[in-house]
């Protein structure tokens, strides 16, 4: 069994029970979900009447250092969600003391899960991460968390206000796991199978700069592009060429490479995420 389904696998037992919680809900309340070990609490607070726009905040027994906002990968596609992908990750670092919001989306086409794509998706983010001004949770330090597509979302959320989106709920800081952070060079190099084109409806140009973490340089806030050097899913490239371009801009960029492949990041029990809880350790 290959890492990817033993992550899906993870979390496959609660995901039903989730969804089905989220789309029953009409009045944006939360809704009790079995609790996880270790004093961790979960609850599943809607943002919006799609079944796909919910997050699930996970808290700490003690109070918060902090609040990570998780954002799942898969090519923005349907098949890929946050309880197969997001839950480990959220639970582990609410069992490090941090609170965490693991924050599901309308993914590309019209199956279920579907119904994203620009500007959709980035509207669901958007609304996904304001909603925590609503919730019983501090934000003054918001570190938004994201693996592949969605380290995409996760560079590109710091930088939403610039772009017309809301942004009650400002992100102080970014972890992109294996981001794809230059759409017009992962659309050039084919990745996912015409990923790219699938999420913006076109192929990418100098127009999309509004969704393309590339081209909003510098960046406000300071990001941290963990990678594994063994990815074949989406190149190192993607990371060392933003990191490279961020700095030149002025930002404050960091370049993280690890051992392993595009799943590495996402492993809890792998040295990539211990790293990447070192650095957690440097902002709270």
């Amino acid at each position: 069994m290959d890492r990817r389904m033993l992550l899906r696998l993870t979390a496959i037992g609660s995901a039903s029970a989730v969804l089905s919680a989220t789309g029953c809900s009409e009045e944006n309340r939360p809704v009790s979900t079995p609790e996880p070990t270790g004093g961790v609490t979960r609850t599943v607070h809607p943002y919006g009447e799609d079944p796909s726009q919910y997050g699930a905040l996970y808290l700490p027994s003690a109070e918060p250092r902090g609040l990570v906002v998780v954002i799942h990968g898969g090519f923005w596609r349907p098949e890929y969600s946050a309880e197969a992908l997001g839950a480990p990750l959220a639970a582990a670092l609410a069992g490090q003391g941090w609170a965490a919001w693991n924050l599901e989306y309308r993914r590309v086409g019209d199956r279920s899960g579907g119904g994203g794509g620009a500007p959709a998706t980035f509207d669901d983010v958007a609304a996904g991460i304001d909603l925590l001004a609503e919730l019983d949770v501090d934000t003054t330090t918001v570190v938004t968390l994201g693996h592949s597509a969605g380290g995409h979302l996760a560079a590109w959320a710091a930088a939403r206000g610039r772009h017309g989106w809301s942004e009650r709920v400002p992100v102080t800081h970014v972890i992109s796991q294996a981001g794809v952070l230059d759409l017009r060079a992962a659309d050039a190099a084919g990745l996912g199978n015409g990923a790219v084109r699938a999420f913006l409806g076109h192929p990418p140009t100098t127009a999309d700069a509004r969704f393309d973490p590339a081209q909003q340089l510098p960046l406000d806030v300071p990001i941290w592009c963990v990678h594994g050097e063994a990815d074949a899913n989406v190149p190192l490239s993607q990371s060392t060429d933003y990191v490279e371009r961020a700095r030149a801009a002025g930002a404050t960029a960091e370049l993280v490479e690890m051992s392993g492949d595009h799943f590495v990041v996402i492993d809890p029990a792998s040295d990539a995420w211990a790293r990447q809880l070192e650095i957690l350790d440097t902002i709270a």
